[in-house]
């Protein structure tokens, strides 16, 4: 099952990869990238690492907030285009066989992909995010929010989780939690599908 979740989802966004650029190009995110960057209080250069970059957007907007940041993507064909927007070093890897190196950021950047790990592999991988921050290093995350349920949506994988089952995954790998709220911004809650977080590592 878990060389499944990978293989399928990957596999989607190989075959899709012109048409989610199309899609998201424009998406603005500003929200989650200031919410990272005010909770990391120092100025830049902050080595940054963005798990699931995609085809490098915002990648590109780190590195003209005058970061380095460095992007790691499960689809070849992502790691291949954001290389090429960002001019970043990009990691191929999946999200389940990691290599991460220790001590060497001081934020993680997880813009709708955390969700895409299963569940049984979370708190895995969610050790080895905080092992690859520096002490005080901060992790955010968007992902869809949802009623604790995981499964298949079409060839993707996804956790669909509410924000306790998010905190408690988060507490057991002993960050400490900054900040939460809903996406989009300025629309009643039940128009606000997005759940993100701030969490820095002690």
């Amino acid at each position: 099952m878990t060389d499944e979740t990978s293989r399928r989802t990957l596999s989607h966004y190989e075959r899709n990869a012109e048409s989610f650029w199309q899609g998201t190009r424009d998406h603005d995110v500003s929200q989650n990238i200031e919410a990272l960057l005010s909770a990391l209080h120092r100025p830049p250069p902050l080595r940054i690492l963005e798990f699931g970059c995609g085809p490098g957007r915002d990648l590109k907007t780190f590195v003209e907030r005058g970061h380095v940041a460095i992007g790691l993507d499960g689809c070849a064909r992502f790691c291949e285009m954001a290389r090429e927007y960002s001019g970043c070093d990009v990691w191929h890897q999946d999200f389940l066989a990691l290599a991460l190196p220790p001590a060497a950021f001081e934020g993680v950047f997880a813009n709708a992909s955390l969700f895409h790990v299963p569940s049984g592999h979370l708190p895995r991988v969610l050790r080895e995010l905080a092992d690859t921050l520096v002490p005080g290093g901060v992790v955010f995350f968007s992902n869809p929010r949802g009623d604790d349920r995981e499964g298949w949506s079409g060839d993707r994988y996804g956790c669909y989780f509410d924000v306790e089952r998010w905190r408690a995954l988060f507490t057991a790998a002993s960050f400490v939690e900054i900040n939460c709220y809903y996406r989009p911004a300025g629309r009643p809650c039940h128009g606000q599908p997005w759940l993100a977080m701030t969490w820095r590592k002690p």
